[in-house]
Protein backbone atom coordinates (compact mmCIF):
# COMPACT_ATOMS: atom_id res chain seq x y z
CA UNK A 1 0.00 0.00 0.00
CA UNK A 2 0.82 4.03 -0.76
CA UNK A 3 0.19 7.06 0.10
CA UNK A 4 0.68 9.04 -3.11
CA UNK A 5 -3.16 9.66 -3.33
CA UNK A 6 -2.46 11.45 0.02
CA UNK A 7 0.42 13.12 -1.22
CA UNK A 8 -0.94 14.70 -4.15
CA UNK A 9 -4.24 15.79 -2.54
CA UNK A 10 -2.14 17.29 0.20
CA UNK A 11 0.19 19.09 -2.38
CA UNK A 12 -2.54 20.20 -4.86
CA UNK A 13 -1.55 17.82 -7.46
CA UNK A 14 -3.41 16.01 -9.69
CA UNK A 15 -2.66 12.74 -11.25
CA UNK A 16 -2.12 13.73 -14.68
CA UNK A 17 0.54 16.38 -13.80
CA UNK A 18 2.60 13.40 -12.25
CA UNK A 19 2.04 11.35 -14.93
CA UNK A 20 3.38 13.72 -17.12
CA UNK A 21 6.29 14.62 -14.94
CA UNK A 22 7.16 10.63 -14.57
CA UNK A 23 6.64 9.96 -18.25
CA UNK A 24 4.37 7.15 -17.37
CA UNK A 25 0.86 6.84 -19.07
CA UNK A 26 -1.98 8.52 -16.58
CA UNK A 27 -3.89 4.89 -16.58
CA UNK A 28 -0.17 3.62 -14.80
CA UNK A 29 -0.40 6.32 -12.42
CA UNK A 30 -3.89 5.78 -11.51
CA UNK A 31 -3.02 2.59 -10.53
CA UNK A 32 -0.73 3.70 -8.54
CA UNK A 33 -2.91 6.20 -6.63
CA UNK A 34 -5.61 3.60 -6.62
CA UNK A 35 -3.32 1.03 -5.20
CA UNK A 36 -4.10 -1.59 -7.34
CA UNK A 37 -0.43 -1.86 -8.33
CA UNK A 38 2.80 -0.75 -6.66
CA UNK A 39 5.48 0.98 -8.24
CA UNK A 40 9.37 -0.17 -8.66
CA UNK A 41 11.17 1.61 -5.68
CA UNK A 42 12.77 3.77 -8.51
CA UNK A 43 9.41 4.82 -9.36
CA UNK A 44 8.57 5.23 -6.02
CA UNK A 45 11.60 7.39 -5.22
CA UNK A 46 11.32 9.19 -8.30
CA UNK A 47 7.54 10.05 -7.65
CA UNK A 48 8.83 11.46 -3.79
CA UNK A 49 11.84 13.58 -5.64
CA UNK A 50 9.21 15.11 -8.28
CA UNK A 51 6.61 15.72 -5.36
CA UNK A 52 9.40 16.52 -2.66
CA UNK A 53 8.64 14.55 -0.26
CA UNK A 54 10.88 11.49 1.41
CA UNK A 55 10.45 8.07 0.11
CA UNK A 56 9.36 7.35 3.37
CA UNK A 57 5.87 10.02 3.21
CA UNK A 58 4.65 7.62 0.63
CA UNK A 59 4.89 4.21 1.99
CA UNK A 60 1.89 2.56 4.80
CA UNK A 61 4.08 1.67 7.33
CA UNK A 62 2.71 -2.37 8.27
CA UNK A 63 3.69 -2.05 11.92
CA UNK A 64 1.41 -0.87 14.79
CA UNK A 65 2.05 1.93 16.95
CA UNK A 66 2.64 1.11 20.33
Amino acid sequence: MNRIKEVLEEKGIKQKWLAEQLGKSYNMVNGYVQNRQQPRLEVLADIAKILDVDVKDLIVSTKENN
